[in-house]
This record gives structure tokens, sequence and C-alpha cells, in this order.
């Protein structure tokens, strides 16, 4: 098993379709054991992760992407942010959250996702307002959600695999995604093509643990590609003491005080990677600027 976390982006020397595929086995289970994750959370949220470390494989220099999905279920909340070097990080709201399989081998993420809300795509291009697309949800499956976004928002024909292999005893045991996205002027034949050998290939939880090129290759048969980029992916949080020190700053005093009377200091604990940053009563003070 290759355990490498690397993204491909290859397109056919025709210019009528582009091929994206990602392995992110380290990074979801890196989320999993930040969030302390449940099978369910783990599989929605590393889908969430990938679909947005892949996405972000476009940006360029301190842009960002930004995917929330939230359909009403119980998991809540679903956020990945991604960063023009391949980094990604995220968080779910209920990660304690675990569904019965749909059937064997077979996370429902879709029933702990839920449908009645949507999938929210912010592209932040250091302009003075970001793009915003949104759509509802159609399965809560992500990876179909997903297809749709492209198809309505951003009028790209594309075909989206999204998975997560858990272990028995929980772990990530492999994660990835592939995205086969439409030029302008391709025709449905060659896309028909390329769908039916992505759906005879597997599960690309299972494809994305051998090498990557071997499976571009299965799925473009006879198509002659160029390979377009190639990226190594990981999960990297951006939290600090500088920005933990403004977040404290800009808190209302009733709910510092009540902090410091309850827990004997103030604890500022990051949603994303869960890093706990601990101030005593003397140090939170001087950083309010409340001690002489």
């Amino acid at each position: 098993m290759n355990s490498e976390d690397v993204m491909l982006r290859v397109m056919d020397r025709e210019r009528m379709v582009r091929i994206s595929v990602a392995r992110t086995t380290a990074l979801v289970e890196e989320a999993r054991v930040r969030q302390d994750a449940s099978p369910t959370a783990t599989a929605a949220l590393g889908r969430t992760l990938t679909a947005a470390v892949m996405m972000g494989l476009d940006l360029k220099d301190e842009e960002s992407i930004t995917l929330r999905i939230n359909g009403g279920g119980p998991l809540g909340n679903i956020l990945a942010v991604a960063e023009s070097d391949g980094t990604v990080r995220g968080y779910i709201a209920n990660p304690e959250v675990n569904l019965p399989e749909k059937y064997r081998g077979k996370l429902d993420v879709g029933e702990a996702v839920g449908t009645d809300g949507f999938l929210e795509v912010v592209r932040d291009m250091r302009l003075r307002t970001p793009f915003t697309g949104r759509v509802p949800l159609q399965s809560g499956e992500i990876a179909e959600d997903l297809a749709y976004y492209f198809s309505l928002s951003e009028q790209i024909p594309s075909l989206v695999s999204l998975g997560v292999l858990i272990e028995p005893g929980g772990t990530v045991k492999g994660a990835g995604g592939l995205f086969v996205q439409a030029m302008p002027g391709a025709g449905d034949e060659l896309l028909k093509t390329l769908e039916e050998r992505v759906l005879q290939a597997g599960p690309i939880s299972n494809l994305v643990q051998g090498d990557l090129i071997k499976l571009i290759a299965g799925i473009m048969g006879d198509i002659p590609f160029d390979i377009l980029d190639k990226r190594e992916v990981a999960f990297r949080c951006r939290c600090n003491l500088d920005k933990v020190v403004s977040i404290v700053t800009a808190l209302e005093e009733e709910d510092i005080q009540k902090a410091l009377e309850s827990q004997g200091c103030l604890e500022i604990c990051c949603n994303f990677c869960g890093e706990v940053y601990t101030f005593s009563e003397k140090e939170t003070r001087l950083m309010r600027g409340s001690v002489s």
C-alpha cells in the first residue's frame, strides 16, 4: 500500500476532459484523530476534506477555498478550508455521531448528513468580495452533491467519486477522490465511456491505495494523456498564538470572568485541530490590557 498523500491532474491530448485523482489517507486519519470522530463522521469529514483539497489545486498564491455542508442531519455543519499550498483543515460539528451501516460495508453518510440544506463553496481570490456558490443537497453523500454543484454553479459536467475506508478498529485504511470533468467541446460519448470505466473500477477508497498513474491509465484506456500537476497534500491547521490572543481580546468580559471562576484559567480550543491554548488569569488580563 502506498502511504503518500498526493494529488494528480491529467488531461487528454485533445483537451476534452480533465481527470483529477487524490490519495488522502493520512490527512483524513489525522483529522479523525484530532476530532475524535466516529466512523460515520470520519467518512463525511474525510470526503469533504478530500473534495476541498482537490478543488484547491486550481488556487493561486494566497487564495483559499471553503467547502461547507449542512443538510440538517445529526452530523451538523461540516467545514473544510483548502489553501493554495496543498494543505487543508476542517471540522465536523458532531463528530461523535455514528449511524448503523446502510448495508454491509457501506456507512450511511447520506442519512447522517441529511438533505435539508445546502452545499456551499466560497472561493477567496483576495478580491473585495469572495465568490460564493450554493446548491441544495441532493443526497447528502457529498460526491453526488458536489457533481451537482459543478454542473449547476460552474457549468462543468462532472463525475465525482469520494471515499473513505474505515478499519474495524476505526482507523482510516484508505481515502481519496476522483474528478472527471468535461472541457468545452467534449462529446457525450467520451464522457459516457469514462464514466463506465470509473464505475467498473470499484470503490475509490480501495483504488487510491495503489499507483495513481496506473489508476488514471486504466480509466483513460487508449486515450493519450498528459500529466499537468502532481502535488503532495496534507492536513494543516493555521491556528497560532497570535490568532488566539486576538480571539481572547475580543471576548466578552462576562464570558472570561465565568471561565476564570469555574476553571481557574481560560482555555481556547481550536475547532480544526483540537489544540487547546491555556492562559492563567494574569496572562488573560495582560492580553486584555487590564493589568498595569
